[in-house]
């Protein structure tokens, strides 16, 4: 991990050093806790955050669903992430805003530990590689199922469900792949560890629908309207598992590993076994929609004002 100057802790920025909870921190103990993954791009306006406000919404309604009364407003923490991006002097960088359960007792009961906000900003590369990117990857159907909605809350970002892509991840990396893919709990597609999936077949782009217990993805709907927008058909359908093998293309999105295609599955190429040209086409026009070269998207982007150095 590239260390900065500064992170931003309880409403101050701290040194990165100096950044530190107490060891008997709930959230430490039980997962009580729900973050977002953000990322700030490098355009000709400056850097610019990708659907700030967008990702704030989904932090505190997933805090909500969690009874965490976030201590700021969106405006705040919007301000903060301004704040500590330029106090950085970053041009690009992801960020990852966490709020969490404090110290306060260690019982299952929470509510009365008090919730501390965290946001840090740092360089960080593509997940999955760069390589990755321009030729796909390889991924394993995992053997752990996606989290039930009975169970917990699968449309929250919270911070102890992870357990579960850890399992999955950490499977398929022993197995000798970059990704795991989890079925949910009913057997049909769900998404990757960290990123939802896609699957392209006669010139259709389908996707697992909030009913599979996916994660409701910033970079998903994005993707969907990019899709839409040049004229392919969308669908979200619940999808077999065979599916994934029978594919002209499958990708993954998400904030971390941006539009990764897939050209393995459990040792199934996909299509000719590279990246498709619809998946290219949307990586491509993604891509520009993150650097602010599509004006058709530029309201996606907040731009950050840093401040110009004197000579």
């Amino acid at each position: 991990m590239d260390q900065v100057d500064l992170i931003w802790q309880n409403g101050e920025l701290v040194a990165w050093e100096d950044a530190k909870v107490h060891v008997l921190t709930h959230g430490l103990h039980y997962g009580t806790g729900v973050f977002e993954g953000i990322r700030a791009y490098e355009t000709e306006h400056g850097p610019a955050v990708f659907r700030l406000q967008d990702h704030l919404a989904r932090l505190f309604k997933s805090a909500e669903l969690y009874y965490m009364p976030i201590p700021f407003t969106p405006a705040e923490l919007r301000q903060a992430t301004h704040e500590l991006i330029a106090q950085n002097g970053l041009s690009e960088c992801y960020i990852r805003p966490i709020a969490f359960r404090g110290y306060g007792q260690l019982g299952l009961y929470p509510l009365d530990c008090p919730v501390e906000v965290v946001i840090a900003a740092y360089p960080w590369g593509a997940y999955l590689g760069e390589e990755g990117k321009r030729q796909g990857i390889r991924a394993k159907v995992s053997s752990w199922r996606r989290i039930s909605p009975d169970s917990l809350i699968p449309h929250a970002k919270a911070s102890g469900q992870y357990l579960n892509s850890v399992l999955a991840k950490v499977e398929a990396s022993k197995a000798g792949y970059q990704e795991a893919i989890l079925l949910d709990a009913r057997g049909f597609v769900c998404e990757g560890s960290g990123e939802n999936i896609y699957v392209v077949r006669e010139g259709e782009v389908l996707t697992p629908p909030q009913t599979a217990g996916i994660l409701d993805g910033i970079n998903r709907k994005s993707i969907i309207q990019i899709a839409r927008d040049l004229g392919y058909t969308v669908v979200e359908r619940d999808l077999a598992r065979a599916e994934l093998y029978l594919a002209d293309e499958v990708f993954m999105t998400g904030t971390a590993a941006e539009l990764c295609p897939v050209r393995e599955v459990d040792d199934h190429p996909i299509g000719g076994g590279e990246p498709g040209p619809i998946t290219s086409e949307l990586q491509r026009v993604f891509d520009d929609a993150l650097h602010g070269r599509d004006p058709r998207y530029l309201d996606w982007l907040d731009i950050v004002k840093v401040p110009t150095k004197a000579a």
